[in-house]
């Protein structure tokens, strides 16, 4: 066999289904060829130009985030500390505040300025070990603005080295001139908005926030259907204030993910399994918001839910730019063990995206590497503020 480059004295965790746990091969070596792995395993003899040494380093798939809101201006710190001195995230979000905060600044912002004030996020992420990151619109709430910020999303896409995953996210909450129009702004996402996303190819998919400060369970099912309609897969936040069934509308329409689930009972978790929906654990927001009530985690391993875990970075409750960081606070808050939290950030990830070929290291996948200076996979969940990546490899093939 010959390949373009090969990883060799490596300890992998191939994170490949087909081996028990986290697939470690030990030791082990990587062979890559236009951007593609060839080869994922035990010791053996490749020829290739370029061989590199990782003397005994670990070896994991470059790291997936599957959620975030990573466009956007200005910033939340004051609701911030209006939370520390009392005040609820429902609450402000009634007074004006939450998302439409987020909106009048983001709407306020060009093209370029949101490139320029996103592309430092994703950079936090990537010197962390991550190549593949969804970034959800939201923050626009008009077809003129949630268009400007997928159009900004696309360029990142071509401009950063990481692979970009579009959201369209226009059901995120009621715009002000909406307010007092509920079934008008849903007809601007079904019938204008989402018909235009799928025609200039913007987004993978569509999300929606199905939550008393939102929208309803009706209103979701026909976003739902529009996106079924224009051929884009869809995900939700559900589940994440109270139980309005959010999990189990996703998992009828075959959502890809239902995230933060908080709220979910014993029915959404049984639903999303007989649907294959992975079950996205956002931790950030849960200790943003001080939240008490966690995701029945026990009750999704029961059911075989696959667990995600993302940073769900965004202005304002979860200004968390550290997956790493994600990861710790998934096993602390929630109790994912380290398995749970590692498969979580990568084949599990991938799989929140509609992806097979990320977050694992198995031939045809892409090259797409993190390298780590650490002694064992624990160490990647166990230490907060430590970031041990020696290389990240990725490839735009």
């Amino acid at each position: 066999m010959r390949a373009t480059r090969v990883f060799t004295n490596a300890r992998l965790a191939t994170m490949d289904p087909a081996l028990p746990g986290l697939g470690v091969v030990a030791p082990g070596m990587i062979a890559e060829t236009n951007g593609r792995i060839v080869y994922a395993g035990p010791l053996r003899a490749i020829d290739a130009p370029e061989i590199i040494d990782c003397a005994g380093r670990w070896i994991t798939p470059g790291l997936v985030d599957c959620h975030t809101h990573a466009v956007f201006a200005g910033n939340r710190a004051g609701e911030f500390e209006a939370r520390l001195n009392g005040v609820g995230y429902e609450e402000i979000a009634r007074q004006g505040g939450g998302i439409a905060a987020s909106v009048g600044a983001t709407r306020a912002a060009s093209e370029a300025d949101l490139v320029a004030l996103a592309a430092p996020r994703l950079h936090a992420l990537m010197a962390e070990g991550v190549t593949s990151v969804e970034i959800k619109s939201g923050y626009g709430l008009s077809e003129a603005a949630e268009l400007k910020i997928l159009r900004v999303i696309k360029t990142l896409g071509q401009t950063e080295a990481v692979d970009i995953s579009p959201s369209f996210l226009g059901a995120h909450a009621l715009p002000p001139e909406y307010i007092d129009d509920r079934a008008g702004y849903v007809d601007l996402l079904c019938k204008r908005l989402i018909p235009a996303v799928a025609k200039e190819r913007l987004a993978d998919a569509v999300d929606g926030f199905c939550e008393g400060i939102a929208f309803t369970l009706a209103e979701i099912a026909q976003v739902f259907e529009a996106a079924s309609r224009h051929g884009l897969a869809v995900r939700l936040h559900a589940d994440q204030l109270s139980n309005l069934g959010g999990s189990a509308l996703a998992a009828r329409f075959g959502a890809l993910s239902a995230d933060h689930l908080e709220y979910t009972d014993e029915a959404g978790c049984a639903a999303m399994a007989k649907a294959g929906t992975v079950a996205v654990m956002l931790p950030g927001a849960f200790f943003a918001l001080r939240e008490t009530q966690m995701p029945p985690v026990a009750a999704l391993r029961a059911h075989n839910v696959r667990m995600a875990v993302a940073t769900d970075l965004n202005p304002g409750t979860s200004p968390l730019y550290s997956l790493l960081l994600a990861m710790n606070m998934a096993a602390t808050q929630f109790r994912l063990s380290v398995n749970e939290c590692l498969l979580g950030v990568t084949r599990h990830a991938a799989a929140a995206l509609g992806r097979a070929d990320i977050g694992v290291l198995r031939v045809g996948a892409k090259c797409h590497l993190a390298i780590w200076d650490i002694e064992s996979p624990a160490e990647l969940v166990y230490k907060m503020g430590f970031n041990p990546l020696f290389q990240r490899i990725w490839s735009a093939a």
